[in-house]
């Protein structure tokens, strides 16, 4: 088993900066895809971004490329979510998980391939 926290949020006025960090403990996340999600009210939660297990070829969503990099530390079992730019509609609680199957890198907008989930992290944009 894995488990997934993550930690980073808060409140952030539009234009700015935070960096998410998703640290994994249980067992080591080297080997999988690990991705970010986000959830706003009343919403479907939706893909923002995965990278590989070897932190090459990062995929973002529209909504966020150019504005959010997504890397990972597998020394530091941990994965990070650095957001620039920030608008009010990025306001959303945000997950990261992991894939386990090496198969899920062609899907990784797909909610169902992630095999495990954090708790989230609340990011408010506001003014």
């Amino acid at each position: 088993q894995v488990q997934l926290g993550e930690s980073g949020g808060g409140l952030v006025q539009p234009g700015g900066s935070l960096r998410l960090s998703c640290a994994a403990s249980g067992r080591t996340i080297s080997n999988y895809i690990m991705g970010w999600f986000r959830q706003s009210p009343g919403k479907e939660r939706e893909f923002v971004a995965a990278i590989n297990w070897i932190g090459r070829s990062p995929k973002y969503a529209d909504s966020v490329k150019g504005r959010f990099t997504i890397s990972r530390d597998n020394n530091k079992n941990t994965v990070y979510l650095q957001m620039d730019s920030l608008k009010p509609e990025d306001t959303a609680v945000y997950y990261c998980a992991a894939a386990t199957s090496r198969f899920a890198w062609a899907f990784v907008y797909d909610i169902s391939q992630y095999n495990y989930w954090g708790q989230g992290t609340q990011v408010t944009v506001s003014s």
